[in-house]
């Protein structure tokens, strides 16, 4: 158990000393270490738990201190933030062991520190208090920037902020795509069940499974190329599409390729898939993964979603946009961006919007376009469908669709399907 903590500690340093990606950094330490199902599930806990509860950690080791912050050294830091963490929020670890872990790792100078803080939390966790000005209690309580706080709040309404920040801090169950080209979702489920994983279908995609986390390769199937991950909310985009058999569908911002696969697979492996990206090494993701799926007519192309490929004017029967975005409605798995200033975000909608208007000059008359993003914030969202539809009339809005961690149990998703007509019928 020290060691699956030392070797947290290391990685949340280097996230911060070194500004690694938490996601890569735990990738690289899972990769190198052989630990147990038990023990990757507690290090992969301890670092996202950490950073995703950082702020909340940080006002409990102020309230209990008495050095203010900026004198504590940054390992230190993590060290007890990775401690209140378990104490706070890992039930299935007792609070002495918990402590007695925490304070070994601690050298000898901070022992005492690093012992007298934990340990007064113990004894008066329920009696820090949270800020009393609304907006700085909702950033606190629930570890997120205070300017996504009144971003949210400025959307939603401070109830509905509230109840999605609540959502956000719960550990989505890990959700796959079943790959109906080799298998179908009952027979998929049947095989998770008698290997002993608490297996369910999705709500409404017909083709989702749900279990709780494991490692991807270790689950049965995965060599066959039965299924491949993507959350529920992205299955439902890419049925939204409703590509079918024989069609043109293009994918202007494919990687890494979950939805060109599931509309691949939709479309029964007939027809083309071109999956762009404007980086092309992010492409071998797509061909890699459309292989062990055994899906061959996908198609990669490195290109900047923001130009037109003239040869492709008029050509697609489905086009779909699924835009670079804020990310700001998948904080659950990407903890870092719970701090990030929306404001780094202002030019996104002008570049999505491009990248749109780019795009539907591919699809024919009568085709779909699906424009879609994984945020909840409604400038990169419908507003942003608004301005499309005023500059291009052609299009009509069939459907849209916001789907919400509270109440869909998804990522924070949107997505909007748009039919192409000639000018005559409008």
């Amino acid at each position: 158990m020290s060691n699956v903590r030392e070797t947290a500690l290391q990685i949340l340093n280097k996230c911060d000393l070194a500004g690694q990606f938490s996601n890569l950094a735990l990738d690289t330490a899972l990769k190198r270490n052989a630990l147990s199902s038990a023990d990757r599930g507690l290090l992969t806990a301890l670092v996202y738990g950490t950073i995703e509860r950082r702020m909340t950690l940080d006002h409990w080791i102020a309230s209990l201190s008495s050095r203010p912050m900026e004198d504590v050294d940054e390992s230190t830091k993590n060290l007890l933030r990775m401690g209140l963490y378990q104490l706070a929020y890992l039930d299935r670890v007792p609070d002495h062991a918990a402590v007695h872990e925490t304070v070994s790792l601690a050298p000898k100078r901070t022992k005492g520190f690093v012992n007298a803080i934990l340990r007064a939390f113990l004894r008066a966790k329920k009696q820090i208090a949270w800020p009393t000005d609304p907006l700085e209690r909702l950033s606190v309580q629930y570890s997120f920037s205070q300017k996504i706080c009144e971003e949210f709040v400025a959307a939603f309404g401070y109830a509905r902020t509230e109840a999605l920040l609540a959502a956000f801090g719960k550990q989505p169950p890990l959700t796959l795509r079943v790959n109906t080209l080799r298998t179908s979702r009952e027979s998929f489920l049947s095989v998770l069940k008698e290997a002993g994983y608490a297996a369910r279908a999705t709500a409404e995609s017909q083709t989702g499974v749900l279990l709780d986390g494991a490692p991807i390769a270790s689950i049965p199937g995965f060599a066959e190329g039965n299924f491949f991950v993507q959350d529920e909310a992205s299955q439902l985009c890419v049925e939204a599409l409703q590509a079918q058999k024989g069609m043109t569908l293009i994918d202007v911002c494919a990687c890494p390729g979950s939805k060109s696969f599931g509309a691949a697979i939709n479309m029964e492996n007939e027809g083309r898939v071109y999956a762009c990206d404007l980086h092309k090494n992010k492409l071998s993701l797509v061909t890699g993964g459309a292989e062990r799926l055994g899906i061959s007519i996908v198609e990669t192309f490195p290109r900047d979603a923001r130009t037109v490929e003239e040869r492709w004017i008029g050509q697609a029967d489905r086009v779909l946009c699924d835009v670079p975005c804020s990310g700001f409605g998948v904080f659950a798995k990407k903890p870092e961006l719970r701090y990030k200033d929306p404001a780094q975000s202002r030019a996104l909608p002008d570049i999505q919007l491009a990248i749109a208007e780019s795009a539907c000059q591919y699809v024919r008359v009568g085709g779909r376009l699906v424009y879609s993003t994984c945020t909840l914030l409604p400038r990169e969202n419908g507003e942003n469908v608004r301005r499309f539809l005023e500059r291009h009339p052609e299009f009509l809005l069939l459907r849209e669709r916001t789907l919400y961690p509270d109440t869909d149990g998804t990522d924070g998703f949107y997505f909007a399907v748009l039919e192409k007509r000639t000018l005559s019928n409008i």
